[in-house]
């Protein structure tokens, strides 16, 4: 019998049950970094590695289209999403997003959200507790609105932010956190979409090349625009991401509570080790445990076979704690990102490969940009970390710290 037809045990429930550790746990007796099981019903290869990578992202492996669970994108994506199209349907998509990339604009977003979290700071300093998880939120969601182009009549910071986490917090939970999610997806889609049909019918107004602009002008077809459901999906697919790196605010945080020598580079801004310590936040925490997509005809991967519309699994956080890459990855070292540049194919937290021709979250750039500029503003914060529950458990997806790093007595610099 071929070895990708003999009988394999559905491993979805302990994917459940054990998180992030579920996929390296598995692979951590294989020599190759690969591993045959069974998904969501389907014969799945999982891969890790620089040359994992490279295989992973090669279109002619795998298809994106009907790869992602109608659960994930009920929540975190939404139904038609730049992230479910391949091929030319996925290269004209994401023209819309690509322009966004620009280091002009990258700046002109930390701007908006570095000046929304000077104004934060500014009430914490009057409040007993603050919890920075939320307040990061908020804080993130008030700038991408503005930078985006929404009209502030239209956007209330506070509730809007809370369904962005929401959708984030909720795509790979059973029970309320995906009905949270779910909730909140279709709310702020409707909302958007109605926004997005007022800028088209003149009630609204867009400033020229704004992120609002854009996606109320983009055409998949040159004889239509999107239609209003999909725009408000990638008007949503800008914000969202935005809010999400709410979770890498708070482990920052607890970074530097747990390492605080690290204080005084950031204090004394120093750039080049801020980026460092991005890149080293975004490899150490947990975020995204593995990444999947439909193969499109039967694949080997050092000796393991999966067949054709089974599943390719990229395990994302068993590399970016591979021994093998980072030869001491449970220790938080920012500055192995000094001594060595990562390559494009070793550092993954949000995926590997070009993004401006695959699959590459397009905004890891605003991601990285964004916690430079917070890391350094949380490390010249004062206040006092009081006791709570600090634990990240690996249970959970998307963790973070159970408390959502709460701080009191914050002091502005």
């Amino acid at each position: 019998m071929d070895a990708h037809r003999r009988p394999l045990m559905d491993r979805t429930l302990p994917l459940l049950t054990e998180g992030y550790a579920w996929l390296p746990n598995r692979m951590r007796d294989s020599a190759d970094a690969v591993l045959r099981t069974r998904l969501l019903g389907r014969p799945a290869l999982a891969v890790r590695g620089p040359e994992a990578v490279r295989f992973f992202y090669d279109e002619g492996h795998v298809h994106r289209h009907g790869a992602i669970p109608a659960p994930v994108l009920d929540t975190l994506f939404g139904q038609g999403a730049v992230h479910t199209l391949d091929g030319d349907a996925h290269r004209i998509r994401k023209e819309l997003f690509l322009p966004l990339l620009d280091p002009d604009r990258v700046a002109g977003l930390t701007e908006h959200v570095t000046a929304a979290w000077d104004e934060a700071v500014r009430s914490w300093s009057e409040r007993p507790r603050v919890v920075l998880f939320d307040e990061a939120g908020v804080v993130l969601t008030r700038g991408v609105c503005r930078w985006a182009g929404l009209p502030h009549q239209a956007v209330d910071a506070e509730p809007l932010a809370r369904d962005l986490i929401a959708m984030v917090d909720g795509f790979a939970a059973p029970g309320p956190r995906h009905l949270r999610a779910r909730r909140a997806r279709a709310r702020q889609e409707a909302r958007m979409a109605r926004l997005i049909e007022d800028v088209r019918r003149g009630k609204v107004s867009a400033p020229a090349d704004s992120v609002l602009d854009r996606v109320c002008r983009h055409h998949d077809d040159p004889d239509e625009p999107l239609d209003a459901q999909t725009a408000a999906v990638e008007l949503l697919n800008v914000l969202r991401p935005t809010a999400a790196v709410s979770w890498f605010v708070a482990f920052a945080a607890h970074a530097l509570h747990r390492w605080p020598a690290h204080q005084e580079r950031l204090r004394a801004g120093d750039g080049a080790f801020a980026t460092a310590f991005a890149h080293e936040v975004r490899r150490f925490y947990p975020f995204a445990p593995f990444l999947g997509g439909r193969t499109v005809t039967e694949l080997t991967w050092h000796g393991e076979s999966v067949p054709a519309g089974g599943i390719l699994l990229l395990d994302v956080y068993g590399q970016n704690h591979d021994e093998k890459l980072w030869g001491d990855p449970y220790i938080f070292r920012p500055e192995r990102f000094l001594e060595r540049p990562a390559g494009p194919d070793e550092l993954i937290p949000q995926g590997g490969g070009d993004p401006a021709t695959g699959h590459r979250c397009p905004g890891e750039r605003i991601t990285v940009g964004l916690l430079e500029s917070l890391a350094v503003r949380l490390a010249r914060l004062e206040y006092t970390v009081p006791e709570q529950d600090l634990r990240i458990p690996l249970r959970r997806i998307p963790t973070r710290p159970r408390s959502g790093f709460a701080v009191t007595g914050v002091h502005a610099p």
